[in-house]
C-alpha cells in the first residue's frame, strides 16, 4: 500500500506470502482476497502510472518541435493510459469494497493518504490526450465528450481530496516534524491540473457567460492551487535544510515539486490565450500579458530545482534507494515542465523554449521507460503488491 517506501521491507513481506500469492498476473487476481500485510494491497498510488503515460501523449501533441515518429509516440502513450486507467479504475475500488480494511489503513496513514490526489490526476490527464491525440481516432465529438466527463469527475474529487485530505493531516493524523515530502503536495495540486486542462474545453464551451464563467472558475482552481503549493513546498525547503534527506523511496517526491510549477505555467499560458476568445479587452490583453509574467519567471525555478532534486536523488542512490511506485515521479512532474516550456515557446516563439521543451520530452521518455519496466518486474514478482500495512516512516538526515 502507501509509499512502498522501504521496499527491502517490501520484499521480505512478499517472501512471507510464499505460495500464497500467485505469481505473474494471478497476483492481481489475489487483490480481492487479501486484505492482510504479507498479502497484495493496492493504493491510489497507482494511479500514478496513468498519470505519468499520459502527460507523454499531452506533450507530445503540445511540442513547438516536431519529428518523425512523435504522433505515433503520443498516440501509445494516450493508448496505453486509457488502458491502465480502466484497469486500475475497475480493480482498485472493488479491492477497496471486498477488503474494506485496506482503504481504512490508507486513509489513517499520513502518507499513504496523500496519493488520493493521483486518481483525479489520471482522469482529467488522460481526458486531455483523449482531445488531443484520440480525437484523430474517435472523431472530436466523442473526444470532446469524454474529455468533458473525465475534466468534471477529476474536478469534483479533485476539489474533495484537496480539502479533505489536509483536513484530516490537520486534525487526525500525527506527523513528525521532519515528515513534510513532495507527496503532501499530492492532494492539492489536482485543482491546478484542473485549471490547465480546462483551458483546452473552454473554446468548445458556448459563448457568452458560460465561457466566461468557466474561465474564471480555471483562473479560481489555479489560485487555489498555487497557494497551497507555494506553502508545501515552503516546507520541503524548511525540512530539508533542517533535518536533511531520508535516501529513502521518499526522495524521489521531491521531484514532485516540478508538478505545480510546470503545470502552473501550462494552466497561465493556457488560460492566456483562450481569455481572448472569452471575455472583454483590456482584461483579455491582461490575461494574456500574465502568462509570460508569471509564467518566464516560474519557469527559472523550473532550473533551480531540476539540478537539486538530481542530485538528491543521485545521493539516495548511493545510500541504496530501492525502486518503489514512488519513482513515477519522475514523469508527470517532467511532463508538465515539458508542457509549460511548449506553451511559452508557442507564446514567445523563441527557439530557447522550443529546443529546451525538446530536450526535457526526451528526458520525460528516457524516465518513462526506465520506471514502466521496474514496475512491470516488481508487479510480476509481487514486490510491488506486497508493501507493508502502514507505511514506514523514513528518518531525514544530513551527511
Amino acid at each position: 500500500m502507501s509509499l512502498q517506501s522501504n521496499q527491502a521491507d517490501a520484499g521480505k513481506t512478499s517472501e512471507q506470502a510464499g505460495s500464497g500469492v500467485a505469481t505473474g498476473f494471478g497476483r492481481w487476481a489475489a487483490a480481492f482476497s487479501s486484505p492482510i500485510e504479507g498479502k497484495i494491497v493496492l493504493g491510489p498510488n497507482w494511479f500514478a502510472s496513468v498519470m505519468g503515460t499520459g502527460i507523454i501523449a499531452v506533450a507530445a501533441a503540445l511540442l513547438p518541435l516536431k519529428f518523425p515518429g512523435l504522433f505515433l509516440i503520443a498516440t501509445v502513450a494516450w493508448a496505453l493510459a486509457l488502458v491502465l486507467l480502466l484497469v486500475l479504475l475497475v480493480v482498485i475500488p472493488l479491492h477497496w469494497i471486498r477488503q474494506p480494511q485496506t482503504f481504512k489503513a490508507i486513509a489513517n496513514d499520513p502518507i499513504s493518504i496523500q496519493f488520493f490526489g493521483a486518481p483525479p490526476m489520471a482522469l482529467m490527464t488522460v481526458g486531455s490526450a483523449t482531445l488531443l491525440v484520440g480525437s484523430h481516432y474517435l472523431g472530436k465529438d466523442v473526444a470532446l465528450a469524454i474529455d468533458a466527463l473525465l475534466w468534471t469527475l477529476g474536478t469534483v474529487l479533485g476539489f474533495i481530496t484537496a480539502v479533505s485530505v489536509p483536513y484530516r493531516l490537520f486534525t487526525q493524523l500525527g506527523v513528525s516534524n521532519d515528515a513534510a515530502f513532495g507527496g503532501w503536495l499530492m492532494p492539492v495540486v489536482p485543482p491546478m491540473v484542473s485549471a490547465a486542462a480546462g483551458a483546452l474545453l473552454i473554446p468548445f464551451v458556448e459563448y457568452g457567460v458560460w465561457r466566461e464563467s468557466m474561465l474564471v472558475v480555471c483562473y479560481g482552481l489555479f489560485g487555489m492551487s498555487l497557494m497551497a503549493s507555494l506553502i508545501i513546498i515552503t516546507m520541503i525547503w524548511s525540512r530539508l535544510a533542517h533535518f536533511g534527506s531520508s535516501g529513502s523511496a521518499r526522495v524521489p517526491t521531491l521531484w514532485i515539486v516540478l508538478g505545480p510549477v510546470g503545470q502552473s505555467i501550462t494552466a497561465a499560458s493556457g488560460l492566456g490565450m483562450v481569455a481572448t476568445i472569452a471575455i472583454p479587452e483590456p482584461f483579455a490583453m491582461g490575461f494574456k500579458a500574465f502568462a509570460l509574467v508569471y509564467g518566464i519567471p516560474m519557469w527559472g525555478f523550473i532550473w533551480l530545482w531540476l539540478p537539486i532534486a538530481l542530485l538528491l536523488t543521485l545521493r539516495a542512490r548511493k545510500k541504496q534507494m530501492r525502486f518503489a511506485l514512488t519513482w513515477w515521479s519522475f514523469t508527470f512532474p517532467i511532463g508538465t515542465c515539458v508542457t509549460g516550456t511548449s506553451q511559452l515557446a508557442h507564446n514567445t516563439g523563441l527557439p530557447l523554449f522550443q529546443w529546451a521543451a525538446v530536450v526535457l520530452f526526451a528526458v520525460l521518455l528516457a524516465a518513462w521507460l526506465l520506471v514502466l519496466i521496474k514496475t512491470a518486474q516488481g508487479s510480476l514478482s509481487g514486490k510491488l503488491l506486497t508493501p507493508p500495512i502502514a507505511s514506514p516512516a523514513p528518518k531525514a538526515v544530513k551527511g
